[in-house]
């Protein structure tokens, strides 16, 4: 008995790669002006709420709102070792080792938490308003075996 197998996929349309990658190095820089307190807090944490939210804007004018469960992880990716570094800029060497290490640990969590639900909600509201796609989707069929 022989089979053959069609596999189908739709590649999605517009890559974020770039986007994200800015996002991320805005926000690593942001994260250690924050830490290391070299800026004006309110400013800079103003900066960073700007830039997530016209990241969120982006993704949801793109149709890629899943990015978001992704984003965080590369923001960590880019901010943990100038958040370790901010660290020991205000705490100092030995204490700024072991408090970076819980900013890059167990801090993350609500750091990486705040930016997903910050970006989510701005990227879904944007998809929500921005409406379906206008493309109809095709219906599926499945043929069996028999059906040819």
């Amino acid at each position: 008995m022989s089979g053959v197998v069609f596999q189908v996929r739709e590649r999605a349309k517009g890559n974020v790669t770039t986007p994200m990658v800015l996002w991320a190095t805005v926000m690593a820089g942001v994260l250690f002006l924050l830490e290391s307190r070299l800026a004006p807090q309110a400013t800079t944490a103003w900066v960073g709420v700007g830039v997530t939210a016209l990241f969120g804007i982006y993704l949801g004018w793109r149709r890629r709102a899943a990015a978001v469960f992704v984003a965080p992880f590369v923001s960590w990716l880019f901010a943990w070792f100038p958040l370790w570094i901010a660290a020991m800029i205000h705490e100092g060497v030995l204490r700024g080792l072991l408090w970076g290490l819980f900013l890059i640990t167990i801090g993350w969590i609500a750091i990486g938490f705040g930016e997903f639900v910050w970006l989510g909600a701005v990227a879904f509201l944007v998809r929500m308003f921005r409406g379906p796609s206008g493309r109809a989707e095709p219906d599926v069929v499945i043929f069996g075996p028999d059906d040819l």
